[in-house]
């Protein structure tokens, strides 16, 4: 399998990246499964923040995947979703999906979740929760597809 580069953008008004385990967390499953992860920033919960970040994320030439994490619930301050549809070009509704269908299966909270996921060019860009119980359950129920979708997005067939 070729090597996957992330970008993580941790939405939050209270952490730092010293208090960012769930965006810890997502950079030992990137590692774990042999990727690597080339930036990971904070980022305060404004929608206008959050979208430069991830077009800052998204067009880093080496960067084939960004991971949101947090602002995609029902707080009036989670505007992840929003900022990601501000600067993106395409929904990939299945892996949101997927994703709520997997953590459903854990958790009827799940089904809370307002996340999207969606292309800026020939980069992904998934929201994941913000806590690091639902950050790691979403990105088990995903992962597997990433290297299929990151080779489609490059221009290779099925």
């Amino acid at each position: 399998m070729s090597t996957i580069t992330f970008a993580i953008v941790t939405c939050s008004d209270t952490r730092s990246l010293a208090e960012d385990a769930a965006g810890a967390a997502l950079e030992r499953l990137i590692e774990e499964a042999g990727w690597r992860c080339a930036s990971h920033v904070i980022v305060k919960d404004e929608q206008p923040e959050i979208s430069a970040a991830i077009v800052a994320a998204a067009d880093m030439p080496e960067v084939d995947v960004v991971l949101t994490c947090g602002g995609s619930g029902l707080s009036l301050r989670d505007v992840t979703p929003e900022a990601t549809r501000a600067v993106c070009d395409r929904e990939v509704p299945g892996i949101a999906e997927g994703m709520r269908a997997h953590s459903m299966a854990i958790t009827p909270f799940a089904m809370l979740s307002r996340a999207l996921c969606m292309q800026r060019g020939r980069t992904l860009v998934i929201n994941l929760p913000g806590s690091t119980k639902a950050a790691t359950e979403n990105w088990e129920g995903i992962a597997g597809v990433l290297p299929h979708a990151v080779k489609m997005m490059a221009g290779g067939g099925h």
